[in-house]
């Protein structure tokens, strides 16, 4: 991998990772078209960019995160309120919670299988993009889209948690499955999309974690650092625009593009692995 294979990717995963046409998916044909090895290195810089878009979301949310974690975790809030009396804030904190759970721990659990999964690129590429395509179309056929996130209840945030386990597997679009997963519970576009991608915020830290450890014990860390740093910036600036971009777009629009887009990039993909 070179700079500029580290920025091109950067860029792909900014794109993507919140525009639900699956980020890994297009990563895993970038890295076959560039010719660059599906090794653990390759694995780790997939992870670690991943970190970059993490910052996107933290720099466009940073006011509803701060007001959520300190009503879901300011002893003297509880203190004052009382754990019966709910706010709105420490409400989505909670129900954050409750959607992280099952992602983590099919992402603890599956690792070995997902990883398998990363040798075989262009095929789980298709597989994954086919799946979106149905899952986005579904989504747009049969749901209400008529609730706003204020309706929010306990039961919605696990099942829009189990979406999220999807997400686990190479190719599969974590922002096209748990905003289809908040549509299929009624929610609003813009209200599915909202807290898809506060809830991502856990599991992507936690990914990204994990895949740190990894490349603190790689031997030629010293030469590895400017491609992840090259990734990594790239991916945070270009996701910013991409997270303002799709909420605009959402408020008027519907999934039908992007479930074409997936179809057609599916169909290519299929033909020429």
């Amino acid at each position: 991998m070179t700079v500029l294979h580290a920025f091109l990717l950067g860029i792909i995963q900014g794109l993507t990772e919140f525009i639900p046409v699956s980020s890994t998916a297009h990563l895993l044909i970038s890295q076959t078209i560039l010719n660059i090895p599906a090794d653990d290195a390759m694995f780790s810089f997939l992870g670690i960019v991943q970190l970059g878009t993490i910052v996107s979301l933290l720099a466009f949310y940073w006011k509803d995160l701060l007001s959520i974690i300190k009503a879901t975790l300011d002893p003297s809030a509880l203190l004052r309120t009382g754990f019966r009396r709910s706010t709105p804030d420490r409400d989505l904190g909670f129900y954050i919670i409750i959607a992280t759970i099952p992602a983590l721990l099919a992402g603890y659990l599956l690792k070995d299988a997902v990883e398998s999964m990363f040798r075989q690129p262009m095929l789980q590429a298709s597989i994954r993009l086919f799946s979106a395509a149905i899952l986005l179309t579904l989504a747009e056929l049969l749901t209400r889209k008529n609730r706003v996130l204020a309706s929010m209840m306990w039961l919605d945030a696990l099942i829009v948690g189990l979406f999220q386990i999807i997400s686990v597997f190479p190719g599969a679009s974590r922002s096209g499955t748990t905003i289809s997963g908040g549509m299929f519970r009624g929610f609003d576009r813009p209200s599915a999309a909202r807290f898809a991608f506060l809830m991502s915020v856990p599991v992507m830290l936690a990914a990204g974690g994990y895949e740190m450890v990894d490349v603190l014990k790689m031997p030629n860390l010293g030469e590895f650092l400017p491609l992840l740093a090259v990734g990594f910036v790239t991916a945070a600036v270009v996701g910013w625009f991409a997270i303002k971009w799709l909420i605009d777009y959402l408020s008027k629009r519907s999934l039908y593009v992007f479930a074409v887009y997936c179809v057609v990039l599916g169909t290519v993909v299929f033909f020429l692995q």
